[in-house]
């Protein structure tokens, strides 16, 4: 309950008696619930007055709630499944309802107006339905309170971190020319899935980033089942999953002997890198650690004007990213003691790109990562 206070606490600096959770990561952080449910509406409610939160969702997938949240009964609510699908009903409509019920229906309510799960439509019914309420914007209220993680949280991305290594390892010792893509793939999902001798993984939120050639040169696309041939860079980001906790990973693989171009260049992400890492400690503001990066590759005359990394965390489709902050120039958010980050100097050049990624928890003493993996180009022998 300690998750739930700290966002009551929250709540109260900003007026808001009623916060509904449409995001499925902070409806997990919250609440425990665990499950491929929300490609229907469902909702988290935290009333300030209501010891526990409530889960509201589809009658189906109300066992699922109390399998995994630690919710007592009466705090999982269902809406009948004649509202799934139908364009006469709607379990915003029934959300309303409950909410008029409990008296709740003149609450200054705070939604998160910019989640990837709450509509338009959604908010037209509660406004609609609630017109005594007061609406406002809670987006990343509850995702500002996750980002500094408990011992157990970050056990769970450390372990995380073990099984991304171990799957990029998977991935780089089946890269061979006349491999298909999506074979090297298959491997790479199959030890993210099985994890480790000691603890296995799960489904990612996102699928790899995984690109094959000129494909590289951009950052957001995916495998195909085109055999591998030699002189090719496979380019990989990925994630290693414990629990809901991701720990981002990402290296490039080359089919045969590297040339000594992607060999520098490769030497120079680690490079900035390191000195982004090696900056890290409780206190030093995100753009900081942008500065860092620049000055490095300032000194190899490269430029790169986009973030370099982000909070990183419980992951749901689609993003593992906590959406709070960036590393890069502008942004003061300040570095606390158990916050996560996943930093990503990738460069991207118009024939090819290459990436280093580290995932890190943020320490006393410095960055810790959680992944221990080496930090170059990795080729296929």
């Amino acid at each position: 309950m300690g998750r739930v206070a700290r966002a009551k606490a929250e709540m109260r600096s900003r007026g808001i008696d009623l916060l509904l959770v449409s995001s499925p990561a902070n409806q997990f952080y919250l609440t425990g619930y665990d499950g491929w449910s929300f490609y229907t509406p469902q909702m988290v409610a935290v009333h300030l007055d209501h010891d526990e939160p409530i889960w509201f969702g589809r009658k189906m997938d109300a066992v699922g709630a109390q399998f995994t949240a630690f919710l007592a009964p009466e705090n999982v609510i269902a809406y009948p499944d004649k509202y799934v699908g139908s364009a006469e009903l709607h379990p915003m409509d029934y959300l309303a309802e409950l909410i008029t019920e409990r008296g709740w229906s003149g609450a200054n309510i705070g939604v998160e107006m910019d989640d990837y799960y709450y509509t338009a439509r959604w908010h037209q019914i509660l406004t609609d339905a609630l017109p005594d309420a007061h609406f406002e914007d809670a987006f990343l209220l509850v995702n500002r309170v996750r980002m500094t993680k408990s011992a157990r949280e970050i056990e769970f991305m450390m372990q995380a971190g073990a099984i991304a290594g171990a799957a990029m390892e998977a991935a780089r010792q089946t890269v061979a020319v006349g491999v298909r893509q999506c074979d090297v793939m298959a491997e790479l999902y199959k030890v993210t899935t099985s994890g480790t001798p000691e603890f296995g993984g799960t489904f990612p939120c996102k699928p790899p980033n995984a690109m094959v050639g000129e494909y590289c040169s951009a950052p957001h696309l995916s495998w195909t089942d085109a055999p591998l041939v030699e002189d090719e860079i496979f380019y990989i980001e990925m994630g290693g999953v414990r629990h809901r906790y991701h720990s981002p990973l990402s290296r490039c693989v080359y089919v045969g002997t590297p040339p000594q171009e992607l060999v520098k260049t490769t030497a120079i992400i680690r490079e900035g890198l390191e000195a982004v890492l090696d900056k890290v400690r409780p206190g030093v503001l995100c753009e900081e650690l942008a500065a860092a990066w620049k000055d490095v590759i300032a000194r190899h005359g490269i430029e790169k004007d986009s973030r370099i990394g982000y909070p990183v965390g419980i992951g749901y489709p689609p993003t593992w990213g906590e959406l709070t902050c960036s590393l890069r120039a502008g942004d003061k958010t300040v570095m606390e003691e158990n916050m996560t980050f996943h930093c990503i100097p990738a460069l991207w050049f118009e024939k090819y790109g290459l990436v280093v990624s580290e995932s890190f928890v943020v320490t006393s003493d410095g960055a810790k990562t959680f992944a221990d993996y080496p930090r170059e180009l990795l080729t296929n022998t």
